[in-house]
């Protein structure tokens, strides 16, 4: 899962980052308290469409870096900083270098556009709601014993 790095020039930044990661999860997630005996649904929607819905279609913001008069260097987010983190990835120069063996930029690509962003974010959020009703409806049935 990609998620946030810490920041250059940062240090001690790993708890901004523990946050941030949090809360993004959170947010699909919720905050509620949901048991290990399901820990293993939880993975496979992890792995099977958060994943690839935060790396390839869900916008981030990538600051720009700008030095002022006394060389001081301030981060901007500018409207078209805004890409997925698979974009902002292509757009480095020799971006395949990076890539493990055997993977390529096609076959990120056919993954990648198979769906549209709103598509994939419709889709992922259906399987959400189908894990959370197996979560909660065996404690539902529980309660009404």
């Amino acid at each position: 899962m990609i998620l946030s790095k810490n920041r250059p020039r940062h240090t001690n930044d790993n708890a901004l980052v523990e946050s941030k990661n949090g809360w993004v999860i959170r947010k699909f997630m919720g905050y509620s308290y949901i048991d290990q005996r399901f820990a293993a649904r939880v993975n496979d929607f992890y792995f099977r469409y958060f994943n690839d819905y935060l790396n390839y279609h869900r916008s981030c913001a990538f600051p720009t870096e700008i030095a002022d008069r006394k060389g001081k260097i301030r981060k901007v987010y500018r409207q078209k900083d805004y890409t997925t983190p698979y974009e902002k990835l292509k757009s480095i120069p020799d971006a395949w270098q990076y890539l493990k063996e055997g993977i390529t930029f096609e076959t990120l690509d056919r993954k990648a556009y198979r769906y549209s962003d709103n598509e994939y974010a419709k889709m992922m959020q259906e399987e959400r709601s189908r894990l959370f009703k197996q979560i909660l409806l065996p404690d539902l049935s529980m309660k009404a014993v």
